[in-house]
């Protein structure tokens, strides 16, 4: 009986393991996204550092790029870093559009197939596969595959299904 006890305390203390230190095992650099319509960046890991940025957009997609505790380092799309709580951030995945021109959104993932409507650069939506350079991305209700060099977000070899 007395080795059975510490064997259910480390079964039941890793049962009550929170969202934020499970997520803690995961390898560095992952895809996320902000889960909230308002975001504060910090310059460190912890609410007593300054906030450098106020994210005001859902499903804006990010890069975990270090974790400390309930914090994650991230990276936006333009390469800003800093710290953010992990109860502010999403496993979705989303991406945005990149380019100086709206990007086609094909029926299919190729070149050849119709194009069924156009992304201006800065939309973002949310990933619902990817593979062999292309990703599926659902917009406000429309979706289309858009090549993956034309988005930010996912990597240019990654499957997704």
């Amino acid at each position: 009986m007395k080795r059975v006890a510490p064997l259910l305390l480390i079964v039941f203390g890793s049962l009550s393991l929170s969202a934020a230190s499970a997520q803690s095992r995961r390898e560095t650099p992952y895809w996320a996204s902000i889960a909230s319509g308002q975001a504060m960046m910090r310059t460190g890991p912890g609410r007593r550092y300054p906030a450098t940025w106020t994210y005001v957009r859902a499903d804006l997609p990010i890069r975990v790029v270090e974790i400390y505790q309930s914090w994650r380092k991230i990276e936006d799309p333009d390469g800003t870093r800093g710290w953010m709580l992990v109860s502010l951030l999403s496993d979705t995945r989303t991406a945005i559009v990149r380019g100086e021109s709206p990007r086609p959104m094909h029926e299919q993932p190729d070149e050849v197939s119709a194009i069924r409507f156009r992304a201006a650069p800065g939309v973002v939506g949310r990933i619902s596969r990817c593979g062999g350079g292309w990703c599926r991305l659902d917009v406000q209700g429309r979706s289309g595959f858009i090549r993956t060099d034309h988005i930010w977000g996912v990597g240019a070899n990654e499957t997704i299904e």
